[in-house]
């Protein structure tokens, strides 16, 4: 009876062992699959905050003197640095937009068939801004009637001896003409509160880091009435089998690859992180609440 026992209770842990190794593989199939923001469970899980009421003196400090940022448009066109609009020949409807919205050190000169050339506002994170200074021809000396807002952490931005805050104060001086504002400190904070409301998890203890993208949306819906954005993968994109390898950024032809670089972030969970994928699953929320719509591709 002793051994019948024994044998039965083995029969028994290899059996469980054996279910929970079926359904281990088969979740861990469909992840491959169906790969989602690893914070979208909380997305809708709390009432949404009106972005469009964002808007205050104290939100955007002018690098010289004391203006005001006023920009106000009805339509807007923010586009991304996508590869996806190479080859698209949009640039004359881009440009048609009444106010046009660029990151970074993404250039329009030689792909203004495709992305246009009109700048109105032009988001530029903290680590950019080097790469902004080193070619003023295509980004400052041309852009006399562009707001330039930048972003990134207190610390960099506020410190008067850093070499970030140096750069943007070189900007101020030598082209005066120019409206360029740094993201205050409260409203820095504001966007990681964001963040955390609309996913549920606090960005620093997450690991992780908001992209410029985030700023950029963000930024969008508060000055414009109505977003069209030009060239962002929905957030199942890089989930469907036949994705193909694409450029991150159209003007890095030999840079890394979207998708590469959306998963990899995503799922890394040592040291910090853009989390692309989780980031345009609130944008896809956010779609909804305010007027956006996605093109090239539509979504």
């Amino acid at each position: 009876m002793k051994n019948m026992a024994e044998r039965f209770l083995i029969a028994m842990v290899i059996f469980i062992l054996a279910t929970l190794l079926i359904i281990y593989n088969s979740s861990s199939g469909n992840d491959s699959i169906s790969y989602r923001g690893q914070f979208v469970y909380s997305v809708l899980s709390h009432a949404p905050s009106n972005l469009t009421k964002w808007v205050t003196k104290d939100g955007y400090i002018p690098v010289t003197g004391n203006k005001t940022m006023k920009l106000r448009c009805g339509l807007c066109a923010l586009i991304t640095s996508s590869s996806h609009l190479l080859g698209s020949e949009i640039g004359s409807e881009i440009d048609e937009t009444e106010c046009t919205i660029r990151m970074n050190n993404a250039p329009t000169m030689g792909y203004e068939r495709d992305i246009g050339n009109k700048t109105t506002l032009r988001v530029i994170a903290h680590s950019s801004v080097y790469k902004v200074m080193k070619k003023p021809q295509e980004f400052l000396n041309r852009s006399q009637d562009t707001v330039f807002v930048f972003w990134g952490p207190p610390k960099k931005m506020q410190n008067r001896r850093g070499g970030t805050f140096r750069l943007i104060q070189r900007v101020g001086s030598a082209f005066p003409n120019l409206s360029s504002y740094i993201v205050s400190p409260k409203r820095m904070q504001q966007f990681d509160d964001l963040f955390h409301r609309e996913t549920g998890q606090d960005r620093k203890k997450s690991h992780t880091w908001l992209s410029t993208g985030w700023f950029t949306m963000v930024i969008a819906i508060e000055l414009c009435n109505s977003v069209h954005v030009y060239g962002m993968v929905p957030p199942t994109h890089c989930s469907k089998p036949q994705h193909k390898r694409m450029p991150y950024h159209y003007y890095e032809p030999k840079g890394p690859d979207e998708c590469s670089t959306f998963l990899g972030n995503e799922k890394v969970k040592k040291g910090s992180h853009h989390r692309f994928i989780t980031e345009k699953d609130v944008f896809a929320h956010w779609a909804k609440l305010y007027n956006i719509v996605f093109s090239h591709p539509s979504w």
